[in-house]
């Protein structure tokens, strides 16, 4: 049953004023579970969060914009239920621990922690029962509260797609290449002249995240731990001249016969936990596989579902070099399913289990 209106948990959003933030608050807001009462930054500290994001084309509640935007302290937060962290890696590492440890509940789309064995790295659909090694982080670190993370914006569409394939046939070993929009360098971005008529085969650290970050997610909890996933991922990365939405091109290489379409209807018959619990931003169908033929494409398919670019979009999906190979596309919205909304999907699953209470 949810909530009334007048009993929603509060939410702040930290660094609320850059792209990634604004995405939160716009998400946020009129949301059944969360009311949006604490916006922080840095350079905006002390003017309205309308003023501040005047140049944002996002929808934002007008309640939302009269919110003074404060600086990020246990302080400034003392009054609230739940924290949304889209936080620069810098500052994150040493902040976040810090909240965590004054008794808030933080939920992170920043890296600092993702790999940190204490710390529960989420896919809501992928693996919510990692949500159970927060008991032993709670005792291990005398923490009052809680700090729980979301993958990369490339890992998180990545490992919801190679989730239903590893349950059923079982993955030895995934190489993928990337095509990265702009938007996922953060505000300002890409310089335009590096980018204009220009691909960059480089993005700082990204191809080591894509690389160990899935495994966690689709690796076993037990005890209080997390067992990595055992087979292998390789990464090449791009940095390309669209907007929003990344889009990746697989090689895998499985235990069982992959057969296209059968993996075709793997991926569209999953469905995780948030689906079934009907969570508010859980699209209908996670995974869309198309059949258009040069499809899924950014411009077209990002913002594909029931909720606008948190649906992965899979096409071109084909046998490999055997009987036991594949090659399938995908695209997923990099600031939505790859940053904001999974970590609000996150929340929304956390407070059906009680653990924002």
């Amino acid at each position: 049953m949810v909530r009334p209106a007048d009993s929603k948990l509060r939410a702040a959003v930290l660094a609320a004023t850059g792209m990634v933030g604004q995405r939160y608050v716009s998400m946020l807001s009129n949301h059944p579970f969360f009311l949006v009462t604490v916006v922080t930054g840095q350079s905006s500290v002390g003017r309205k969060y309308g003023q501040a994001t005047a140049s944002t084309n996002l929808p934002i509640s007008e309640e939302t914009k009269r919110l003074t935007v404060k600086a990020t302290s246990p302080d400034s937060l003392d009054n609230v239920d739940v924290v949304f962290s889209p936080l620069p890696t810098e500052i994150a590492k040493t902040q976040e621990p810090q909240l965590a440890r004054a008794g808030l509940r933080v939920i992170t789309d920043a890296s600092p922690h993702r790999m940190d064995s204490l710390v529960p790295l989420i896919v809501p659909e992928v693996n919510p029962d990692h949500l159970e090694i927060l008991e032993r982080q709670r005792r291990a670190r005398k923490w009052k509260g809680l700090l729980v993370a979301t993958p990369n914006c490339t890992a998180a569409g990545l490992a919801l797609v190679l989730k239903p394939i590893h349950d059923a046939l079982g993955l030895k070993r995934v190489v993928v290449s990337t095509l990265q929009a702009v938007s996922g360098a953060g505000y300002p971005g890409v310089p335009s002249l590096d980018i204009i008529d220009n691909v960059i085969p480089y993005v700082k650290e990204e191809e080591e995240k894509i690389e160990t970050e899935p495994l966690k997610m689709l690796g076993e909890v037990g005890n209080g731990r997390i067992a990595p996933a055992k087979f292998e991922i390789g990464a090449m990365v791009h940095r390309v001249a669209t907007t929003d939405g990344h889009l990746e091109s697989l090689y895998l290489e499985t235990e069982d016969r992959f057969e296209p379409e059968k993996v075709a209807r793997i991926l569209s018959k999953f469905r995780g936990e948030p689906q079934k619990l009907k969570l508010p931003t859980a699209p209908k169908e996670p995974i869309i596989v198309t059949r258009l033929e040069g499809r899924p494409q950014p411009k077209l398919d990002r913002y594909a579902g029931t909720v606008p670019g948190m649906s992965v979009v899979v096409g071109r999906i084909r046998k490999g070099f055997d009987s036991k190979s594949g090659r399938l596309t995908l695209l997923s919205h990099n600031t939505i399913r790859g940053a904001a909304g999974s970590t609000i999907l996150t929340a929304e699953l956390m407070y059906k289990k009680g653990l924002l209470s």
